[in-house]
This record gives C-alpha cells, structure tokens and sequence, in this order.
C-alpha cells in the first residue's frame, strides 16, 4: 500500500485522529501538546499517528490534507485543523461536541 492509500484509510477507519508530534502522553512539541490537552479535555478517546516516527506520512500529509503544518486534526474523515483553529473550538465550546458525537458514532 502506498503512502497516500495509508493515509486515507487511517482517516477513513478513525472517527476521531490526530497526526501529531510525539504521542498524547510525551507530545514532541508545544503544538501537539496544546491540541492533545483540548481533546483530552472532551473526555473521548481518539487515535493517534507520531508523525516523526512515521517519515513518510509526515511529508506526504500536507500534500494529501492540502494543510501545510502538524498536528492536524481530523474528525470523520474531515480536516478539523491544527493547533491555532483547535484550541479556539475548545475555547468557544464547540469542540466537545463534534468529538463526541463522532465517538458516539464509531
């Protein structure tokens, strides 16, 4: 399977997914922990990929999501966004709710 077939089926087989640096427990950058304590905070589990053990997907990704920078958030096979659009869904309230009723989904 190729990289970019990878990278759809990991989108497509996880409701809620999080291309990061690092994982939830030891995040690899200020970034990825700020998105990690935003959905830690909606109380639902969700998966992750470590983007810097995982080279290939890491330069593959942004062509893929046509999203430039890590981490990059994606709920129902949709783009959510990264850090800056994250933290501000949490912030107003409606991050919560779309995490999970995607869980409650699956």
């Amino acid at each position: 399977m190729d990289v970019m077939e990878q990278i759809k089926e990991q989108v497509e087989q996880n409701q809620v997914l999080l291309y990061m640096k690092g994982s939830p427990n030891q995040p690899q950058c200020g970034f990825s922990a700020r998105v990690v304590q935003a959905l830690m905070a909606c109380g639902q589990r969700f998966a992750y990929v470590d983007i810097l053990s995982n080279p290939e997907i890491r330069s593959n990704l942004p062509t893929y999501a046509n999203w430039p920078t890590f981490p990059q958030l994606w709920v129902k096979g949709e783009l959510i966004g990264g850090c800056d659009i994250v933290t501000e869904m949490h912030e107003k309230g409606e991050l919560e709710p779309l995490v999970r009723e995607a869980s409650e989904a699956a």
